[in-house]
């Protein structure tokens, strides 16, 4: 039996960077995937939702080029076509990750990992390989309620990014970020799109100006329909389509997607084997370091049941690999930016305006629009607003959020921004060049103070 200094099990968002920053650090290591590598992320998450969502996006700024300008006639959309584009670019990455585990010396195993002990690992073609330490990255999956009807019509994301076509008619079952991109992914496309949201709100766990504003866009631009507040309940499948009701009012679609959340990914890696229980909710407990209870066990990403982002789970990896091969401890990052790839496009970080209060902060918010930013105007992108969420004593950033075009983008001035403490004095001061959109962040950092050039006074 080969023993490796370092075994990670999971070669996703998570498992990967791991290995390969623990060979960075000497260490001879394996990673063991039961799929495909690069993980849900790679292949049925992120890179191939935003493949398809550029896509969309590009058919729908070519739909409204006429007020640029610019006249389109015959614009088609092959889904198909789409779905091969894709299909390469999620092969193409998965290639670059393998030729990385290569030149990085990472032994790259395929198969089910599981515990037989502390030391020992056994994979189901009969493998056994010995691990001094151990990072496990196994990730999470859709969560599908045993109420759904058991039918190829009853699709989670996985499935529905496979599709070869878009149905006509769709009914999304969560408004949370998965259900909310995927919907405003069909939506651009032409799919007449029907969320069903059981909380008050879509999107809940953002401020309510930012919600609002998407919420509000994604109806009139894109035409979602989204209903909250109540279940969907009778659902019902058949060859004929899929049907619900919602406060009494009967659904019908040609699809159901169900995007209501996702579920750690525990199963079969023997933990009773080495006394490594996960907590009520399926997860498996670390602490700032990435420990697991057991002395020789990490863990990273989605499995940990803290923020589901792939970008967090690369932190949380290499984090995890520096700790397994290094004397002195360093801890996870705090500071991490959430993207949503929605019509228009969210990016946040840091504290919420909601948070800040319910901690007991006394904050000052500054906001800017697109509408008064040169550069929006100029290229017809005028929908959304940046926001500065300031300690009022200190003037320290704590957060920050962004609706609209390049929102994704601009996030990350901010996180950089709140990680070196700047106050929003020192952010306004900042010189940014003319026209770009990173002249909101300038803008909004100044109003925290109602000091913006570009804004109308506040009214007193």
């Amino acid at each position: 039996m080969e023993t490796f200094d370092v075994v990670v099990i999971g070669a996703g968002s998570g498992g990967y960077p791991a290995a390969i920053r623990a060979a960075q650090l000497g260490a001879s290591v394996a990673i063991v995937e039961k799929e495909a590598l690069g993980g849900t992320c790679l292949n049925w998450g992120c890179i191939p939702t935003k493949a398809l969502i550029g896509a969309a996006d590009l058919v729908s700024r070519i739909k409204h080029a006429q007020a640029l300008g610019i006249t389109v006639q015959g614009v088609g959309v092959d889904y198909a076509a789409m779905i091969a584009h894709k299909n390469r670019v999620v092969a193409q990455l998965a290639g670059g990750i393998e030729q990385l585990l290569t030149a990085h010396g990472v032994r790259q195993f395929s198969g089910v990992a599981s515990f037989r002990d502390r030391g020992t690992i056994a994979l189901s073609d009969g493998t056994r390989i010995g691990a001094k330490k151990v990072i496990i990255a196994t990730g999470s999956t859709s969560a599908e309620p045993p109420i759904l009807p058991r039918h190829e019509r009853v699709v989670e994301s996985r499935r529905f990014l496979d599709l070869e076509r878009l149905p006509e008619r769709i009914l999304v079952l969560g408004g949370g970020f998965i259900g909310c991109e995927l919907s405003c992914l069909a939506a651009l496309l032409g799919s007449k799109v029907t969320i069903v949201e059981l909380l008050e709100d879509i999107l809940l766990a953002l401020d309510p100006d930012v919600r609002h504003s998407v919420r509000a866009n994604m109806e009139k631009n894109a035409g979602i329909r989204i209903l909250t507040g109540k279940p969907l309940e009778g659902i019902s499948a058949d060859a004929k389509g899929v049907r619900g009701e919602f406060g009494g009012e009967p659904l019908k679609a040609d699809l159901l997607l169900c995007a209501i959340g996702r579920r750690p990914v525990t199963e079969g890696l023997g933990l009773e084997n080495i006394g490594l229980m996960v907590d009520a909710r399926g997860y498996i407990e670390t602490d700032d370091y990435g420990r697991t209870r057991v002395a020789n066990v990490f863990a990273v990403g989605d499995v940990t049941g803290k923020m589901q982002l792939a970008h967090f789970a690369t932190s949380q990896g290499v984090t995890a690999a520096e700790n397994a091969c290094g004397s002195r401890l360093r801890r996870n990052e705090t500071v991490v930016p959430n993207v949503i790839f929605t019509s228009p496009e969210i990016g946040t970080v840091g504290l919420s305006e909601e948070e800040a209060k319910k901690q007991g902060r006394t904050v000052k918010v500054g906001k800017f629009s697109f509408r008064g930013l040169g550069r929006a105007v100029a290229v017809g992108e005028t929908v959304g607003f940046v926001k500065w969420i300031a300690d009022a004593g200190t003037d320290q950033l704590l957060g920050a959020a962004a609706v609209g075009t390049h929102a994704t983008e601009l996030i990350a001035e901010a996180a950089a921004a709140i990680r070196g403490e700047f106050t929003a004095r020192e952010m306004g001061r900042s010189i940014h060049a003319h026209p770009t959109f990173s002249e909101l962040w300038m803008e909004a950092a100044h109003s925290v103070h109602g000091e913006a050039i570009h804004a109308p006074p506040r009214k007193k």
